[in-house]
């Protein structure tokens, strides 16, 4: 059976996604979804790639990721700033210390009353315990401390808070999730929640779960946030970007969080 996604009436050229696709298995790895979710069950983007993209993500001595981990970790144990101190100065070894902590982010922030991510985190214990420069979005420096603090959580299934403080910022990224927006007028449900599994050109739909970022795309050649992601996302739809971490952005990044609740982080992921 055929289908197109049609927008405004009509199939976008740009955007035409058809034939259901069978390039996964149909007894693929899956997890139950949080009470209230959407999706019966909850698919690992790793289950719509390709096996050769699997086999790069499968073994830690090829995966290119892993050249982000190791600067992560060269990083970690950097002194840096006024301080003189290094991440390793108060958070000892990565591996206990931060075992569990990607997989909760983000979280609420009395100090700024919403929620941060990991990045700003990050940035965060540099400017006020380390007295140094914020690293700036997309760097190396940042990118890698990301992928190493994600990667000491692989395998621990995503967990993140939605209510208390937390709760209007989750409405907000799911309100977010849901808006059509762009001259294509589509939304993040359009591809990852009503076509999940089709063909869009080359590439199969996921579900469009975080719990692989910071990700090595192939596309990119690199490891990226999921910031950019979100921005090329929008750009793809011809809609306005938003900064990367801006309110809209975190917000989104904690309603994708909870859509995967369960799913084990996969740092450093491969995807296409």
């Amino acid at each position: 059976m055929n289908k197109a996604l049609t927008i405004g009436g009509m199939a976008a050229a740009a955007f035409v996604i058809t034939g259901w696709s069978v390039g996964f298995s149909q007894d693929r790895p899956s997890v139950p979804p949080p009470e209230g979710s959407p999706l019966g069950e909850l698919i690992s983007g790793y289950e719509f790639r390709t096996p050769e993209t699997q086999a790069l993500q499968d073994d830690d001595f090829i995966n290119p990721g892993f050249l982000w981990v190791e600067n992560g970790e060269e990083l970690w144990e950097t002194a840096d700033g006024a301080a003189g101190k290094s991440c390793e100065s108060c958070h000892g070894d990565a591996e206990d210390s931060m075992n569990g902590v990607g997989a909760r982010y983000p979280v609420y922030s009395e100090a700024t009353g919403k929620p941060i991510n990991l990045e700003q985190r990050i940035n965060l214990c540099r400017t006020e315990n380390m007295q140094a420069e914020p690293w700036r979005w997309e760097s190396p420096e940042l990118l890698g401390m990301m992928t190493f603090v994600r990667y000491q959580s692989r395998g621990v299934p995503v967990a993140v808070e939605i209510d208390g403080p937390m709760q209007p910022f989750f409405e907000a990224g799911r309100e977010f999730y849901y808006q059509r927006r762009g001259q294509l007028d589509m939304s993040c449900a359009s591809c990852h929640e009503a076509n999940y599994g089709m063909s869009l050109r080359a590439d199969m739909l996921s579900q469009g779960h975080s719990n692989g970022f910071p990700t090595y795309r192939l596309k990119w050649q690199g490891v990226g946030s999921l910031h950019r992601r979100f921005r090329g996302c929008n750009q793809q739809v011809r809609a306005d970007r938003f900064g990367y971490g801006s309110d809209e952005y975190i917000n989104l990044e904690l309603y994708l969080a909870w859509r995967g609740m369960g799913l084990p982080v996969e740092t450093p992921a491969v995807r296409q």
